[in-house]
């Protein structure tokens, strides 16, 4: 092929700009602008290409919950990578089985199958749903039922489960079977969970809408009934596992038993990573040859989640987003310009006065050197590392006001 020189023999003498333009030039444009370039984190610090400084309120959208670079998660990887990489599924490998170990002590007995990602989990649950279906009903039992403004991912499967319609109308017609509905008329609700239902699938806090959290009496109504039916109760976990919430997972809040449990974002801390728990009866309806996925739970993944989890666990790092995130909740809430403050622990959602623009507040954010992430029009996403240093926080938050108040002035 021929052509110019490839723009990446220049890297070391490219300023921001040039990353930003190369950036909009060789990158698919589906997420619009991205007006910085990031070059290192250290904790919850990130650094762009010209070396300033940020105090990272996103973590990469909940994903590095115990901020960047982590020693243990770093150690973990670099072992690993110098020890085994990839084998394929057809062979098992010690991190996969201690995970996956770790995981079921969590969540009560059961199988764990490995993917990449949140989306990919959830593909997962929708299979086992449609397998556990026909085996409980037959072939006509197949649909799911889901939330309206609830997000389960961009993949098809999971795009068909996402009650947020501006995603999926260019992309019609979607899977068969699922349907989101509104939650304003609860029993409406509940009534649809039937014979024909082979499975409920519900962020229990709709992140992507808001950072909603369902009602706990509805929540558990919706267990019953599934209980009563012999349909699945599968719950989203992606973003709100892995300790965010205050707990190992927020189906704990809810006082609820799954019979699935997805899970991505914080699980690797970074290194792609999903899962999908099912119970010991779901797990009695897959069989060899249902389901695959060449790099689920390799040797590196798996083994940065192991280092992960130890970490959550030595540093008691879910109690402590529940301390820490009810005190960085009041925080938000007294400052000029926020309207109310919604979520769970560290799983933090800020609705702004009206008028007030989310994507105006991250820029100006950024400005005050502040990584914060709008949610929709009027509310903007706060979700630091589980072990962000109070004193970060707090400097954080200052810088938080600063954005807030250049906009509101």
């Amino acid at each position: 092929m021929s052509g110019d020189s490839p723009m990446w023999l220049d890297s070391a003498s490219a300023t921001s700009e040039d990353w930003i333009a190369r950036d909009a030039a060789s990158v698919l444009n589906t997420y619009g602008t991205r007006p910085l370039t990031f070059e290192r984190g250290a904790g919850s610090y990130l650094y762009d290409v010209n070396g300033t400084e940020y105090i990272d309120f996103l973590s990469g959208l909940a994903v590095t919950s115990l901020g960047h670079a982590h020693p243990d998660v770093a150690r973990a990887i670099s072992s690993q990578a110098n020890t085994l990489l990839h084998t394929s599924n057809l062979f098992g490998t010690e991190p996969q089985v201690r995970v996956a170990e770790r995981l079921i002590a969590l969540l009560g007995r059961g199988k764990v199958f490995f993917s990449n990602s949140g989306a990919e989990a959830n593909e997962a649950a929708i299979k086992f749903a449609r397998a556990w279906g026909r085996a409980h009903g037959g072939p006509d039992r197949f649909h799911i039922l889901t939330a309206d403004r609830g997000f389960h991912g961009r993949t098809m499967g999971a795009l068909a489960a996402t009650g947020q319609p501006e995603k999926k109308e260019r992309f019609m017609p979607m899977l068969e079977g699922m349907h989101s509905l509104p939650l304003d008329r609860p029993d409406q609700f509940l009534d649809r969970i039937g014979d024909e239902t082979a499975a409920v699938l519900l962020e229990l806090i709709r992140a992507e809408a808001g950072v909603l959290p369902l009602d706990v009496d509805f929540v558990q109504e919706v267990a019953r009934r599934c209980a009563d039916t012999e349909t699945l109760l599968m719950v989203d976990e992606v973003q709100t596992g892995i300790g965010r919430t205050g707990a190992w997972f927020c189906a704990e809040h809810y006082g609820i038993t799954p019979n699935v449990v997805t899970m991505a974002k914080a699980l690797g801390n970074g290194m792609p990573i999903g899962a999908t728990w099912v119970d010991d009866d779901v797990a009695g309806q897959i069989l060899v040859g249902d389901h695959a996925s060449t790099f689920g739970g390799q040797p590196l993944a798996t083994a940065a989640a192991e280092a992960v989890l130890q970490v959550m666990a030595r540093d008691g790092l879910p109690e402590r987003a529940a301390e820490v995130g009810a005190m960085l909740q009041q925080q938000l809430l007294d400052l000029d310009g926020v309207e109310s403050v919604r979520g769970r622990g560290m799983l933090i959602g800020v609705q702004l006065h009206d008028g007030v623009a989310a994507t105006d507040v991250a820029a100006a954010c950024r400005r005050s050197g502040l990584i914060v992430g709008p949610l929709s029009l009027s509310a903007v996403r706060v979700t630091p590392a589980l072990n962000i240093p109070v004193a970060v926080l707090d400097e954080g938050v200052q810088r938080f006001e600063r954005g807030l108040s250049s906009c509101l002035s």
